[in-house]
Formats: structure tokens, C-alpha cells, sequence
């Protein structure tokens, strides 16, 4: 039989779950993984359906395309997928790439230490993947720089009141809350409906409401949102569960107010999250930061440097965490598959 498309993937999770496409990727124009992203957005958005609804996939999956590089420094490139967005950085998608692309063989590993720069659609970006007996048993990434662009912000959220969020750019803009604020809400797994609803709110409030802008990336705005609380291991220093949005979020229409957890502690958001701390005097230059999120995972971040981004002062973070890889499948789509985009349906998106 001929397949309209086939690909390859690599099945990873660092609670969330995150593929990693290997084989059957088309050549994609550009000399940036930045231009090949925005081509790819344009031209060829079959592919992050295909991959990531239904039957292939369901509202927690992200997915990336390894991609060759052109830059000189780099030995892949990676270009990150989400249901609503073409993120131009994750950090647990990163820790799971690494992985894949050295338990694989298809970057050498050497032990105990294999260090390397991969380039993501944000830039390049440095891995120290710790190995042992053929595994990656840590990955830590050198991430772009992140920044604060709103600390203490008091918005009007329907259905809420007044809330005070933080937004921060750490590989993408979150609106950063303390869950606090809401009466009998705690960072659980049991209270994720609920987590989802008022993330959905306070997102699309922030949106309304708190402009940003990136000097590199123009257009990106915010997208993401970060509930922060108490950790519940003495181990941790904060809880966080970012809520990925599923889609467009309308104030009239409850159904939009939803979204799928992150099952990582978020990479990028931890990076947020520390630029926040940081511009509030409450992180200091290379001091530790583990993040954990509701399943108990953490990932460890550190800030090692400060920079400036345009006219803002910024901070470089570094961020180490593990990945696991649970599989290997070959995905096809038969000429005759009535949904060649794949599908959603209303009870879980």
C-alpha cells in the first residue's frame, strides 16, 4: 500500500508526553530552524494535526520535527509543535530531543558527560547531557535569555475579580499566578478541571489586558499560564501547573475555558518563573531553583548571568531535568483516512 505520509517517532515523557519525529520528515526551506518553523506554519500545518489530534494524538501531546541545521555550531535542529502554536522554545522538549537523539545514536553519546549545541527555532541552545550505562540520565540546557515584562499586574478577570499576575518571557510569554488567590484551589491532580478553568480566564484576561512584545520575535504574544504555589516537597522551592490552551478562549462561551496540564514541570515556564524572582530580588545569580510541578516532578534551574534584551535587563537560565523514552511507532496516513488533519471531539477538547 501507498501511504500519504509516513513518520517515524520516538515516544518520550518527562510526565508529560512529548514525540519526537525522527524519520519521514519533509525537506523544509530556510537557513534558520526560525524560518523553516514560520514555513512550516504556512505551508505545511498538516503535519502538527496529523501528529498531535486524534487518532494519533489527544490534548496533552507536544511533538517536535528533527530538522538538519545549517548553522555550523549546531548538530540538529529541532522545530517544536503545540496544539494552539509553534512555540519558538520549550524546555522539557528539549530535554526529551537531547534524549532521543543520543540514545538513538544518532548524535554519539560519550560518558560520563556529552555536551553539544542544538538549534531551535528561538536559536542555539547548549546541552550537558550526563550519561551512564548508554542512558541520558540528565539533561541540562542553556536557554535564550528571559526577562520580566509585567511583575504585580492587577487584571480584571470575569468570573474572578481582581487578580495580580506576573508575565515573563522564558522561551514564550506566560501569565505567571500565585493560586493563592483562589479560595480552596490547590496545584493537584485531582483539582485539574478546575486548574484549567481559571488558568483559561486569567489567560485570555492578561491577553485582553497586558501588552508584550519581543524585539526578536514579533507578534508573540502571551500564551501560555502558570499557576505558582507552595511546593509539597521540602526538596522543591515552588509548585507550578501551566495550563497549555487548546484553543481560543471566549469569556461568553464556557466551554472554551479549558485547556491540558502540563504533566513536566515546564521548562520554559521555569525559566519565566525564575526571570520573575529574580527582577523582585528574590533569586540571586547562580543560586538553585527546583521547580516542582503537580505530579512531584522538578526540574533544578539556575540563572547564571545577566544580559539585556533590547532595553530591558534579562537573565541567561540554564535548566537540567531527566526524559524517558516509552516507545517507537511508525505513523501513517492512508490515502482513504476521511480526516487527513486528524479530528477533535467536544468531551476531552
Amino acid at each position: 500500500m501507498s501511504f500519504r505520509r509516513m513518520f517515524n517517532a520516538v515516544e518520550t515523557h518527562s510526565g508529560e508526553p512529548m514525540r519526537v519525529v525522527t524519520g519521514g520528515v519533509p525537506q523544509i526551506p530556510g537557513d534558520t530552524v526560525y524560518e523553516q518553523m514560520k514555513w512550516l506554519e504556512k505551508n505545511d500545518d498538516q503535519i502538527r494535526k496529523l501528529m498531535l489530534r486524534e487518532p494519533r494524538g489527544y490534548p496533552p501531546v507536544c511533538c517536535n520535527l528533527i530538522v538538519p541545521s545549517k548553522n555550523p555550531e549546531a548538530k540538529a535542529g529541532y522545530i517544536i509543535m503545540e496544539q494552539s502554536e509553534y512555540p519558538v522554545m520549550s524546555g522539557g522538549n528539549t530535554i526529551s530531543v537531547a534524549t532521543v537523539l543520543l540514545e538513538t545514536g544518532m548524535i554519539p553519546m560519550h560518558e560520563p558527560v556529552t555536551e553539544f549545541m542544538l538549534e531551535a527555532p528561538a536559536g542555539l541552545i547548549g546541552i550537558r547531557a550526563e550519561c551512564s550505562g548508554g542512558k541520558v540520565t540528565q539533561v541540562t540546557f542553556k536557554n535564550v535569555p528571559a526577562f520580566a515584562a509585567h511583575l504585580d499586574a492587577v487584571i480584571d478577570v470575569p468570573g474572578l475579580g481582581k487578580v495580580t499576575v506576573d508575565v515573563a518571557w522564558g522561551g514564550m510569554f506566560y501569565v505567571i499566578a500565585d493560586v493563592r488567590q483562589f479560595e480552596g484551589l490547590r496545584l493537584v491532580p485531582e483539582q485539574g478541571r478546575e486548574i484549567t478553568r481559571i488558568s483559561a480566564l486569567v489567560l485570555r484576561a492578561a491577553q485582553d489586558q497586558l501588552p508584550v512584545a519581543h524585539p526578536d520575535y514579533p507578534g508573540i504574544g502571551i500564551t501560555v499560564s502558570q499557576l505558582s504555589g507552595p511546593p509539597h516537597s521540602e526538596a522543591a522551592d515552588w509548585r507550578n501547573t501551566v495550563t497549555v490552551a487548546n484553543g481560543p478562549i471566549d469569556f461568553d462561551d464556557p466551554s472554551t475555558w479549558t485547556g491540558a496540564l502540563d504533566r513536566c514541570p515546564c521548562g520554559t515556564g521555569t525559566c519565566a518563573k525564575m526571570a520573575v524572582l529574580h527582577a523582585k530580588g528574590q533569586l540571586k545569580i547562580g543560586e538553585p531553583f527546583r521547580h516542582e510541578n503537580l505530579l512531584g516532578i522538578a526540574y533544578t534551574g539556575r540563572l547564571v548571568e545577566e544580559v539585556r534584551i533590547g532595553d530591558r535587563v534579562a537573565v541567561v537560565p540554564t535548566v537540567s531535568g531527566t526524559s524517558w523514552i516509552y516507545g517507537f511507532n511508525t505513523y501513517v496516513l492512508d490515502p482513504t483516512d476521511p480526516f487527513p488533519e486528524g479530528f477533535t471531539v467536544g468531551d476531552i477538547w
